[in-house]
């Protein structure tokens, strides 16, 4: 298998950060309850992908408008986590340290995707 990490958006901290989200959400999920496999568990993977894969597609797009666009997109799928990890905790799903820890991941690459947009206007 050829080394992929010579793709443009491998070097970005914001996909980086998208990708071990996934990852993680990807490993906790997998001991909520079966009854939840087309519920929090799909919607909580669906919307990690979505941020990974919004980052990568505004990435390839030729204009600035449209990685923006992408961006913005991930940035909601970002707050769809944030509230399916809320009630994961609140039907305990998750233990507190769980929620914690998955919940500043999130909140740090909302921070990072948030000031990617600020950069981008900029210039």
């Amino acid at each position: 298998m050829r080394d992929k990490k010579d793709k443009g958006y491998h070097k970005l901290l914001i996909w980086k950060k998208s990708f071990e989200l996934v990852l993680e959400i990807y490993r906790v999920t997998k001991y909520f309850p079966k009854s939840e496999e087309f519920g929090l568990v799909s919607q909580l993977k669906r919307a990690a992908v979505s941020v990974v894969l919004n980052i990568v597609e505004g990435n390839r797009r030729a204009t600035k408008k449209d990685f923006l666009h992408f961006l913005n997109i991930a940035q909601g799928s970002l707050s769809e986590i944030e509230a399916a990890l809320e009630l994961s905790l609140g039907l305990n799903f998750l233990n507190e340290g769980e929620y914690e820890n998955i919940d500043n991941k999130v909140s740090e690459l909302a921070y990072l995707v948030g000031a990617f947009v600020k950069s981008l206007n900029k210039h």
